[in-house]
C-alpha cells in the first residue's frame, strides 16, 4: 500500500533552517506528481509546494516563494522540502502527498519555530 513517511521535523530558532525529507512506498514515485502540505495549529491544510514527476516542475506557493524549495531524488523515492528563514508562523505539521488536495498524505512531521 502506499506509505508516505516524513521526517527531518523538530525544533529551530526564527530565521533557521531545516529540510524535510519524505520517504515513498507502495506505488511508482517517479511518475508521480508530488506535494507538500501543512497544517498550522488550529488551521487548516494548506498546500506549500509541488513538483513533477521529474523534478523538472518545481513550484512553491506565493506565500513561502523565496524561503522554501521543493525537490526530488527519483533514484531514492523521496521528496525534499529546504525551509529557510524560518519564521514562528511556520510552526506546523508538515505532510507530503501524492495527490493535489492532500486526502492521500503520510504521517507528518512537526516543525516547531520558536526561539
Amino acid at each position: 500500500q502506499v506509505q508516505l513517511q516524513a521526517s527531518g521535523g523538530g525544533l529551530v530558532q526564527p530565521g533557521g533552517s531545516l529540510r524535510l525529507s519524505c520517504l515513498a512506498s507502495g506505488f511508482t514515485f517517479s511518475d508521480s506528481w508530488m506535494f507538500w502540505f501543512r497544517q498550522a495549529p488550529g488551521k487548516g491544510l494548506e498546500r506549500v509546494s509541488r513538483i513533477s514527476p521529474g523534478g523538472t516542475l518545481p513550484n512553491v506557493e506565493a506565500s513561502w516563494k523565496g524561503r522554501f524549495t521543493v525537490s526530488r531524488d527519483n533514484a531514492k523515492n523521496t521528496l525534499y522540502l529546504q525551509m529557510n528563514n524560518l519564521k514562528s508562523e511556520d510552526t506546523a505539521m508538515y505532510y507530503c502527498a501524492k495527490d493535489l488536495s492532500g486526502n492521500e498524505k503520510g504521517q507528518g512531521t512537526l516543525v516547531t519555530v520558536s526561539s
